[in-house]
C-alpha cells in the first residue's frame, strides 16, 4: 500500500501548466513545509520540504484557492521517477501525486501565518471567499471532482 498523509504550509503559490494535446491536463507542483514532530541534536531543520502534484481539477483547484503560507493537508501516494538533465546527468525525484487535498485552518488564521514560510518579503494575497457560512471558513464551490489522468 502507499499512502501519504500531509498537513503542512505552502512555500509559494503553486505553480501550474497545461499539457500538451487535444484534452489538455493542469497540473500543479507545490512544495509543503511540513513540520517535523521532534528535533535531533544538532539539527536545525525543523521541517521537511515534499513536493506535491496534483491533476485535472484538483490542480485547477489549487491554482485558484491555494496561496503562498496556507496550511493544508494532502492525501496521496508518492511516486519516484527519473530524468536526464542538460548536462547528461541522472536525477532522481520523489513527489507526492495528490489524491486529495483540503484547507487545514480557516482563512483569517492562514492569512495570520502567511508569512511563516515566506521566501519573498510579501506574501501573495489571499482569494476572496465566495460566501462565507459565519464561522471563519470559506465554502468550496460545487462541482469540484478529482480527476486523475490515470489509474
Amino acid at each position: 500500500m502507499n499512502k501519504v498523509i500531509l498537513m503542512g504550509r505552502l512555500t509559494r503559490d503553486p505553480e501550474v501548466r497545461y499539457s500538451q494535446g487535444e484534452s489538455s491536463t493542469a497540473v500543479a507542483r507545490y512544495t509543503l513545509a511540513v513540520d517535523r514532530r521532534f528535533k535531533r541534536n544538532g539539527d536545525d531543520q525543523t521541517a521537511d520540504f515534499i513536493g506535491c502534484v496534483a491533476f485535472g481539477r484538483s490542480a485547477e483547484f489549487a491554482e485558484k484557492y491555494f496561496r503562498q503560507g496556507l496550511k493544508v493537508i494532502v492525501t496521496g501516494r508518492i511516486q519516484t521517477g527519473s530524468y536526464t538533465n542538460r548536462d547528461g546527468q541522472r536525477v532522481y525525484t520523489t513527489d507526492v501525486v495528490v489524491e486529495d487535498q483540503e484547507f487545514a485552518e480557516s482563512k483569517a488564521v492562514s492569512d495570520a501565518n502567511a508569512g511563516r514560510y515566506q521566501a519573498a518579503p510579501a506574501p501573495a494575497p489571499a482569494p476572496a471567499p465566495a460566501a462565507d457560512a459565519g464561522d471563519g471558513f470559506m465554502n468550496i464551490p460545487d462541482g469540484i471532482d478529482e480527476e486523475l489522468p490515470f489509474n
